[in-house]
């Protein structure tokens, strides 16, 4: 293996992936596993757990599966135990699992806006914490990579999407992510983010729908929406060596949409 290629390889290395049972939590695990790491993915739906586990064994990739709610403390906690006990440490932490609710902000409910920062600000908190206390800092080496999404970079054109909270739960991941990469720095953590635009998931394909795929792919530079490779290349950068010198970055993977 050429040293260029060996900055990408992931083999010895494991990995925990939220909500990695589908869309782009999945495609993630493809990227991670198709380099070598042993994977361990979370979801709260054991049907969709087995399904991706038998996806990625077909392609030869070493992937485990464990239940669990990310917006619960107490299944964070025990997510964390099960990680170390059939991992045995985390290299890789990659917290995509994610939810939204659409509604105007002048009505929003508080239950769903406490629903979407449960899941998408403090889960992903306190499972990091977690990671981080058990195996990270020890052995001083980690690559946590939180997926926030374009929504936190700005708001949403009139008349498209009435998502308040996801807006501004996807903000906070993108500066809690730098606020962790300042004090976690110190014991070879690397913290990043990826901001990814329009993908066809089961999240978003009512706002597709609503939308228009013409309208989105319109205001988008490369002209299409994104695609099932298209998040490998920048999660494998980010969990790999290759990214060694990379830490509190937030890379939108939107083919130009957050740009225009």
């Amino acid at each position: 293996m050429s040293s260029q290629r060996s900055l990408f390889d992931l083999d010895g290395k494991t990995a925990l992936i939220t909500g990695g049972s589908r869309g782009l939590g999945l495609q993630i695990a493809e990227a991670l596993g198709s380099y070598g790491a042993r994977l361990l993915l979370s979801a709260r739906k054991g049907d969709e757990l087995d399904a991706a586990r038998s996806r990625l064994c077909g392609m030869g990739i070493d992937a485990s599966i464990a239940m669990a709610d990310t917006s619960r403390p107490d299944q964070i906690e025990g997510l964390a135990d099960a990680t170390m006990a059939t991992l045995g440490h985390v290299d890789i932490l990659v917290n995509n699992a994610g939810a939204s609710w659409g509604a105007p902000a002048e009505d929003y409910p508080l239950d769903a806006w406490d629903k979407v920062f449960n899941l998408n600000v403090r889960g992903l908190f306190l499972l990091s914490q977690q990671i981080a206390r058990r195996s990270m800092i020890p052995r001083k080496h980690g690559r946590i990579l939180n997926i926030a999404s374009i929504a936190g970079l700005r708001g949403n054109p009139p008349g498209s999407m009435q998502t308040v909270a996801y807006n501004a739960s996807k903000g906070a991941v993108i500066n809690l992510t730098r606020a962790l990469a300042g004090e976690w720095g110190k014991y070879g953590i690397t913290v990043n983010a990826l901001a990814p635009g329009f993908f066809p998931s089961k999240m978003s394909a009512g706002l597709i729908q609503h939308l228009g795929e013409k309208v989105l792919i319109g205001n988008a530079p490369l002209q299409r929406l994104g695609g099932e490779q298209d998040l490998k290349g920048p999660a494998l950068l980010f969990c790999s060596d290759a990214g060694a010198f990379l830490t509190g970055q937030v890379l939108a993977v939107d083919g130009g949409w957050s740009a225009v």
